[in-house]
């Protein structure tokens, strides 16, 4: 009986645990339907940005000698929870892969996400570990404070590239931020005259990079988000229904046992009464 009770507890626990993680699939889930409202919103404001960017680099080409110098930053943007399998493994070995030409560069590294701090927090390239947003409505903050450390790295080091390293759906992708420069240039302009500025160009650029900075880190981290909250749902489905497995093989090993007792009990039962008809002094006298 007391094997039985410890499955029987064994089963309990895992129930509960199930529930559980079946509690924080749901939200996981609930996140996502939030999320893809206005992802694809975010998606059409960066592409704009980049549309007007493309004409007017095509008029006003920027200057890409300071890429030969730029110190390259590489913002790689994790989990800040966990139950997501290898979602921060694999943007390390990304990470790897794209900062292995730069190493000559000394390129620096701003991870967020407390999920991945601990994978990169011996990295000598470290220049921040920031916390990362478990709900949409964080990532205000986040941004805030993404933008912060940017800003102080490029007081610290001077010029600098910034590459975006993040999830997409099921992607990693490997976006080039900043600068702006001749390579977002379309090969054949859709206008035929310049764009009319009422400020200098090199304003309108200031003011371009900027507008186009905040909308892409936003995008960046909403989409990260998005892919980081689906592999949730995926992972703790396999976990609820392994769970569920096991739960189900402890229920049919409790019932084998809880049959051998009774089987046993009845045995007992058994003997006993033949023992008892078969004692002397209980034959029935006439």
């Amino acid at each position: 009986m007391t094997k039985r009770r410890d499955l029987e507890q064994h089963r309990d626990s895992l129930e509960e645990i199930g529930e559980i993680l079946g509690s924080m699939r749901t939200l996981a889930y609930m996140e996502t339907r939030k999320l893809s409202r206005f992802l694809a919103a975010q998606e059409k404001v960066v592409d704009s940005i980049r549309d007007a960017a493309s004409d007017f680099l095509g008029f006003y080409p920027a200057s890409a000698n300071a890429l030969q110098t730029a110190t390259p930053v590489f913002l790689v943007v994790g989990s800040e929870r966990g139950f997501c399998g290898d979602f921060n493994r694999a943007l390390i070995s990304r990470l790897d892969d794209a900062r292995g030409s730069d190493e000559q560069n000394d390129p620096k590294i701003v991870a967020v996400g407390h999920k991945l701090h601990s994978l990169l927090e011996r990295d000598e390239c470290v220049a921040a570990l920031l916390d990362g947003a478990s709900v949409a409505e964080e990532v205000p903050a986040v941004l805030q404070s993404v933008i912060e450390e940017l800003n102080r790295l490029q007081t610290t080091v001077g010029e600098t590239s910034l590459f975006g390293i993040f999830y997409d759906d099921e992607q990693i992708e490997v976006t080039a931020l900043l600068p702006l420069v001749e390579d977002s240039v379309r090969d054949t302009p859709v206008h035929s005259f310049p764009p009319v500025l009422n400020v200098p160009p090199e304003e309108f650029l200031g003011d371009l990079i900027d507008h186009y900075l905040f909308a892409a880190l936003n995008h960046m981290l909403y989409t990260s988000l998005m892919s980081e909250n689906q592999r949730r749902v995926s992972h703790l489905a396999g976990a609820v229904r392994h769970l569920e497995q096991e739960s189900g093989e402890l229920t049919r090993k409790c019932r084998a046992l809880r049959q051998e007792e009774i089987t046993e009990e009845i045995e007992v039962i058994l003997l006993s009464t033949a023992s008892i008809e078969g004692s002397p002094g209980t034959e029935q006298r006439d």
